[in-house]
């Protein structure tokens, strides 16, 4: 039955014809929406609720596009649905230089307060057939328009879109715009992207330099300021600056003039000289000398004429502002805040025009007749239609929007709202209305042959003046004068007084300046303005003057010293001009984003380079400044981009991990990319260089310097090291256990399961900011247990010391597959061997660093002791020496312990020397070290790349990495290596390679290289203890005697014969 039903409802659609149209409607706010919806459906709309609950949908039907009864949905936006911002971790004010933001990548995405109303568009369009957008017709809001248009693309790719243009929202302009639908205009909304995009880079790069700079030089003032830059802020402080400096650096001057009065039977009448003022004294004393000697004045013209008060013109945005500041003392913010409501609920037109110019086509009739009901000037809008309006325009239009007036008649409102609807309206029936007239004398007097005058005004027709009380014309009597008349003054004085200086600006003033200089549009005037008062750059005093801040004086005299005035106009207005072009089609917006972009970005270098005299400017206002070079400043922000990603390309950069405790390179494409390279704990401090690896180019691979962890290295390696982590640096790779070219995958790679000659990617998902272990990919060939020895055990084969032998380089080269093969004691098992799950612990469990080992003392290889402890305790610090005073078997006994006693660190002094490897292996490979032989440090270094003999000149001596013979050293220093000798780098110290090798290591047997044994306690070799190797758990190879066991000695006090719970000595 239900089915039958379907197809009957189906049926009786396509007998009665088309299924209906369905149009989405969207407005740029629900007042908007609500008002054309009232408009369109004549009150008969239908509300329901959308996923925004401030965002409704009025529905309702419509005859448009040439097709009768379309379902109209009309929902709205609250201003931009999208935003532009950076990319990933770049969002962070200390992910990275701020130069660096110049070039790295932006994105629009959706704030979190608009998901809602984008849920609703998506919703919406996909059961509409057309699309129609009705935000504002400014530049805004056609790229508001086509961020909706974006959204519901991304549904329905194919939709048409329309526009409708209306300036106001009244039936008429409403009527008009859905019957001359238009396309949008890419142009305008590129214009808004390319602005934007700049606003972004530039103000966020500078915010950043300056609030992270001037915080650690003046951090008892701005410790908690923010210090914000913006190309239209800046120019609009400079305005303050430029007048307060004008005006404290006024220095009046004195001036004389000579002022006549008389007095008359019809009144008082003043004459003022017509050289208007003298700057000398001595000049000015002269004709006032002679004036005085012959007081007689003579009438020698009267003349009289009409005179004429300009009604004003049609009120564009800028005009507005200004009057509302001046006349009502109403700041522009909220000038524009009250406009923009009463726009939305139709009182008046759209409040962002730059037009001054009333269209032919506006019934300027009707608009007046609207307002005949008023009982203020309603008598006035009926004398106006007496003889028709007659307005006075400009000669400004933006082809946009008519001049702001009233649209609908209302006299419920209050409060500022009140003012501001009276004052448009009373505007535009003054401008249609006629200027007032009057009637002007002006009378010429002499008094020896100086000449004086005087004027006077009768007002005729007030006019315009009825209405518009924001202006005034006041009359001005005087008794009549004839030509030829003489009479004697009543008083001829010299009066003394002196230059002023020019007023402080107001915000009318400020406005004015911005609007001529192309500082910003009219909607965003008042916007910049709040900005610089919030962020204290500039204040307002009682009578509304505007007076910089102490922060605000030193930004501009601090930048106006590096020879960049950026205070000045000038580079804003080039891209507000640039803007405009776009707009018009005569520019393309990449080029005019590129050329802009590189413009700022060498201000912005340049700024930094003299960052100093900006630290000198700001000191005269904010007290001393700290000695703070901008180098420690960028350092103290974050670090430039050590490489590219390979899984995303964006920039990898050097972080600290969230828990402050080591170091991390993570991908800026966080969280879309979680890609990452963990540094060990024991990497104490790491920054990037500015320096390019030459081996990795053409790839740019920055170079790191490191201080490691005292005893955390091998020998070779000091603890100040400079490497690349590219891939190229084998001993840096081998101390870091790195794996080359490599970093962490981003968690949401798939997982294989294995097979042969198959890789298994494993990877523990990373927030990108936690302390832990690095995530690992192994690698399983051919279900065989690979152990990757770097020595192989059945055969002599020999290979250069240089060779790059990485475990992780040869893993790479075995396995071509994407994932990497771990090397010895973290080889993977193998899937069919029944021991892989014992070895499996082992081997998946993170790298641990190694515990501190003796590290290789360069001033005791070269015989100049430094007579430094040689016994390092378990926080790499060197052990104190003390000796037993208790009574008892070790009374007088000498032992280490941990100086600062953070670790439980116990040597027995006259064990320090012994060595633990007493097998061949320990005078092969790093086994034979000796010299650490303390508990506790049985994670040797599985070394498998130093495992091959260096090579050697014709004289059978070892050539160090240099390439050079090596050079013949003794040790000097105290211990049990004391007179043992060794070959290193002859070149000096700091130049040379690091290389380091027993004398008695250079055997030529490639059995007993690097068989390390030694592994398993505190050797460097390739032991079996920890390495994953063959051998059985319990076997040893630090005995001379196969099976031979050493006795049990105590953990304490190292005597045989008892343990360290039974020892006397607790």
């Amino acid at each position: 039955m239900y089915a039958l039903k379907i197809i009957k409802r189906h049926f009786c659609s396509e007998v009665n014809g088309k299924s209906m149209v369905r149009i989405l409607n969207v407005a740029e706010k629900n007042d908007a929406a609500k008002s054309i919806a009232n408009v369109l459906s004549r009150g008969s709309s239908r509300k329901r609720e959308g996923f925004s609950k401030f965002n409704k949908i009025y529905e309702f039907e419509y005859n448009i596009l040439n097709m009768n009864n379309c379902t109209m949905s009309m929902t709205s936006l609250s201003g931009h649905l999208l935003e532009m911002d950076f990319i990933g971790q770049y969002r962070k004010w200390y992910s990275c230089s701020p130069v660096t933001l110049f070039d790295v990548p932006v994105e629009k995405h959706c704030h979190p307060n608009m998901v809602d109303i984008k849920r609703t568009l998506e919703r919406e369009i996909r059961g509409c057939q057309h699309l129609i957008i009705w935000t504002d017709c400014d530049r805004e809001g056609e790229n508001i328009g086509f961020e909706a248009i974006q959204v519901c693309k991304a549904v329905k790719p194919n939709i048409p879109v329309y526009r409708a243009k209306f300036s106001e929202i009244t039936p008429q302009a409403i009527a008009r715009a859905c019957s001359n639908l238009i396309r949008p205009d890419k142009n305008v909304s590129d214009a808004v992207d390319v602005r934007q995009e700049l606003d972004l880079r530039i103000g966020a790069s500078f915010t950043r330099f300056q609030t992270l700079r001037l915080q650690k030089i003046f951090p008892d003032v701005l410790a908690d300021q923010l210090i914000s830059y913006g190309s239209c802020q800046f120019p609009t402080m400079g305005f303050v600056v430029e007048r307060y400096k004008q005006v404290q650096a006024f220095i009046p001057e004195p001036f004389w003039k000579l002022k006549v009065s008389h007095s008359h039977e019809d009144g008082d009448c003043e004459f003022t000289w017509k050289r208007n003022r003298l700057f000398d004294h001595l000049a000015c004393l002269v004709l006032y000398t002679h004036c005085i000697e012959n007081p007689v004045a003579k009438v020698v013209d009267v003349k009289s004429k009409t005179k004429s008060k300009w009604r004003p013109t049609a009120l564009d945005t800028v005009e507005m502002e200004k009057l509302a500041s001046r006349k009502l003392r109403i700041n522009a913010k909220e000038t524009m805040k009250i406009a923009e409501k009463l726009y939305t609920q139709g009182f008046i037109s759209y409040p962002r025009t730059e037009t001054n110019m009333f269209p032919k086509e506006l019934d300027l009739q009707k608009l007046v007749e609207d307002q005949t009901r008023d009982n203020n000037w309603g008598d006035f809008a009926r004398r106006i239609l007496e003889n028709g309006p007659n307005p006075r325009n400009g000669n400004k239009t933006d082809q946009a929007h008519p001049p702001i007036h009233p649209t609908k008649y209302t006299d419920n409102l209050q409060g500022n709202e009140k003012k501001v609807y009276e004052f448009v309206v009373r505007h535009f029936l003054a401008c249609v209305s006629q200027d007032a007239q009057g009637f002007e004398t002006t009378v010429e007097i002499d008094i020896a042959d100086e000449k004086f005058t005087a004027q006077g005004l009768m007002i005729t027709a007030k006019n315009y003046l009825e209405v518009y009380v924001y202006d005034k014309w006041n009359a001005k009597v005087i008794p009549v004068y004839n030509k030829g008349d003489a009479f004697q003054p009543n008083s001829i004085e010299m009066v003394a007084s002196e230059t002023s200086p020019p007023s402080l600006l107001t915000e009318a003033d400020l406005i004015a300046l911005m609007d001529k200089h192309g500082i910003g549009t009219d909607a965003t005037h008042a916007d910049h303005i709040e900005t610089i008062k919030s962020r204290m750059y500039v204040g307002v005093k009682p009578d509304g003057k505007f007076v910089p801040g102490q922060l605000g004086m030193g930004l501009v005299e601090g930048y106006d010293s590096m020879g960049y005035q950026m205070s000045k106009p000038n580079l804003r207005a080039e891209l507000e001009a640039d803007l405009k072009r776009i707009c018009e089609g005569k520019k393309n917006n990449t080029d005019v984003l590129q050329q802009q972009v590189a413009k700022y970005k060498e201000v912005f270098v340049e700024a930094c380079k003299q960052a100093i005299k900006l630290d000198t400017a700001l000191s005269t206002y904010l007290g001393e400044a700290k000695d703070l070079p901008v180098e420690d400043v960028l350092n103290i922000m974050a670090s430039l981009p050590v490489k590219k990603c390979p899984n995303c390309g964006q920039d990898m950069t050097l972080k600290t991990k969230k828990d402050g405790k080591g170091h991390y390179i993570g991908c800026m494409g966080y969280p879309g990319c979680k890609s990452a390279i963990w540094l060990p704990d024991f990497v104490l401090e790491a920054t990037v260089e500015d320096t390019v690896c030459q081996r990795c180019l053409p790839n740019e691979v920055k170079n790191i310097k490191f201080k490691f962890k005292r005893g955390s290295v091998p020998p070779m390696v000091p603890t100040e090291y400079t490497g690349c982590i590219g891939g190229c640096d084998e001993m840096l790779n081998e101390a870091l256990n790195l794996s080359a070219n490599r970093p962490v995958r981003p968690s949401n790679v798939s997982t294989q399961r294995p097979s042969n000659n198959t890789s298994l990617n494993t990877s523990i998902p990373d927030s990108g900011y936690g302390s832990s272990g690095p995530s690992r990919s192994f690698s399983t060939q051919s279900s065989s247990l690979q152990t990757q020895n770097s020595y192989q055990r059945n055969t002599n084969q020999r290979q250069p010391f240089q060779q790059n032998n990485s475990p992780f380089q040869r893993a790479q080269n075995q396995n071509k597959n994407d994932s990497f093969s771990v090397p010895n004691r973290f080889s993977s098992p193998s899937i069919n061997n029944p021991r892989g799950s014992e070895n499996q612990n082992r081997g998946d469990n993170p790298r641990v660093p190694l515990l501190p080992v003796q590290p290789f003392n360069r001033s005791a290889a070269s015989g100049q002791s430094d007579g430094s402890n040689s016994v390092v305790c378990n926080c790499g610090e060197d052990g104190v020496l003390l000796t037993v005073r208790k009574e008892g078997p070790n009374t007088g006994r000498q032992f280490y312990k941990c100086g600062g006693s953070k670790c439980q660190f116990f040597l027995w002094a006259d064990e320090a020397g012994e060595s633990r490897n007493d097998t061949p292996s320990s005078s092969s490979g790093y086994g034979g070290r000796g010299g650490n032989s303390y508990r506790g440090n049985d994670s040797g270094f599985s070394s498998t790349q130093r495992s091959y003999p260096p090579s050697t000149n014709d004289s059978g001596d070892p050539c160090c990495k240099c390439g050079n013979p090596g050079k013949s050293l003794t040790v000097q220093k105290e211990g049990p290596n004391k007179g043992k000798q060794f070959f290193g780098c002859s070149k000096p110290r700091g130049e040379g390679c690091n290389f380091f090798q027993w004398a008695d290591e250079n055997s030529g047997t490639s059995g007993n290289w690097g068989s390390g044994g030694g592994g398993g306690n505190d050797g460097w070799g390739a032991g079996s203890n920890r390495g994953g190797g063959v051998k059985k758990r319990g076997a040893s190879s630090t005995s001379n005697e196969p099976g031979a066991k050493r006795a049990r000695k105590c953990g304490l006090c190292g005597v045989e014969g008892h343990t360290k719970k039974t020892c006397p000595h607790k």
